[in-house]
């Protein structure tokens, strides 16, 4: 794993280093609304060129029917999936003390939390998007747009940031986007089993599947990636065992994403359940490490609901993929007066 934190993402970083020159290249992929073919992107530098043509390349290991029942899954049960990442995952990632230090340095996080969620968020809804990495490649081009973000954010800290230490390895190193995906797959699955809604272990290896696709997709060596729940569980704990500490980093991290849950709920009396309510998912080591406290005692019935009625609007239909996603642009719309959208930074040149 040692090794694993001075690796990065070669294709990326190096068409991140043309791209911060290039403002008008940015323009066109933040432009784009499915991955661009050969003829459109001859006036692009090689290096981007290059990286986009190698997600023209399908995965050798791809399972189409994994896929299919990852994505039926996620129709059925993404509004809750939704949940696990604003309640459980994100807050888990923050008891990473060298992971949490590339996080605190975007001040986006600290200062637009509610845009950075909606963010993630949108990177989830895309990439389980029906037909993703099958025939419609929506998907493909939103996890293209967040590999480069990292390579951004790579660049921008390796290259701006006075404080930086070596022994945190380089920023968005290999073992912690391997760390962030067992978080936004394992860690979501142990969310709902909490909730006593975990979909059985042949659904959870389809979504171990599906996540071992983004990763690759993302940049990630798929060698280290879980095939099963075991591996998964054994991978997450080695991760978990080298580098939870308490940081201030991550203490202003999951103290930012607090106060933004408490000023956001309307009903008051709700919003002061919540940070019990991310200490009943996060457990007691996490908790500690991260300072939250659970201040009320939430059984597991309670928590489901608050969940379903009070974050989603489920009603009396099924839910599906297509109104999850109304569900999330509407509330963009209610909150920012837009709707969220994944783009690489632009560098404005002097």
């Amino acid at each position: 794993m040692d090794k694993l934190r001075l690796q990065a993402d070669d294709l990326a970083d190096a068409s991140v280093a043309d791209l911060v020159l290039d403002p008008e290249a940015c323009k066109f992929i933040n432009s784009l609304s499915t991955l661009p073919q050969n003829q459109d992107w001859t006036h692009l530098p090689r290096t981007v060129q290059k990286y986009f043509q190698s997600f023209a390349l399908q995965a050798e290991f791809a399972d189409k029917q994994k896929i299919i029942m990852a994505q039926d899954y996620f129709s059925k049960e993404g509004h809750y999936y939704l949940s696990m990442l604003g309640f459980y995952s994100l807050p888990y990632c923050y008891a990473f003390g060298d992971g949490a230090e590339v996080l605190v340095r975007s001040k986006r996080i600290t200062d637009e939390v509610g845009k950075r969620l909606s963010e993630t968020a949108l990177f989830l809804l895309d990439s389980f998007r029906p037909d993703t990495f099958l025939s419609d490649d929506r998907g493909l081009l939103s996890i293209a747009k967040v590999r480069l973000i990292h390579a951004f954010s790579r660049y921008f800290i390796l290259k701006y940031t006075k404080d930086w230490k070596e022994e945190w390895g380089k920023p968005i190193n290999q073992e912690d986007l391997l760390g962030t995906n067992l978080a936004f797959s394992l860690v979501v699955m142990r969310g709902l089993e909490k909730l006593n809604r975990f979909p059985g272990k042949e659904t959870y290896e389809a979504i171990l599947h599906y996540w071992k696709l983004i990763a690759y997709y993302l940049g990630i060596d798929v060698n280290y990636w879980p095939e099963n729940a075991k591996e998964a569980f054994e991978l997450e704990k080695s991760i978990r065992i080298r580098h939870i500490r308490s940081s201030e980093a991550g203490q202003k991290l999951i103290r930012s994403l607090l106060n933004f849950y408490q000023d956001d709920i309307p009903d008051k009396n709700l919003s002061q359940l919540v940070e019990s309510l991310v200490s009943f998912f996060l457990g007691r080591e996490v908790s500690d490490t991260l300072g939250v406290k659970q201040k009320v005692n939430l059984p597991k019935d309670a928590v489901s609901l608050l969940l379903r009625f009070n974050f989603w609007k489920e009603g009396s239909s099924k839910m599906s993929y297509q109104k999850i996603r109304s569900q999330f642009i509407q509330r963009q719309k209610d909150k920012f007066e837009e709707v969220i959208q994944l783009s690489v930074p632009i560098v404005k040149r002097s």
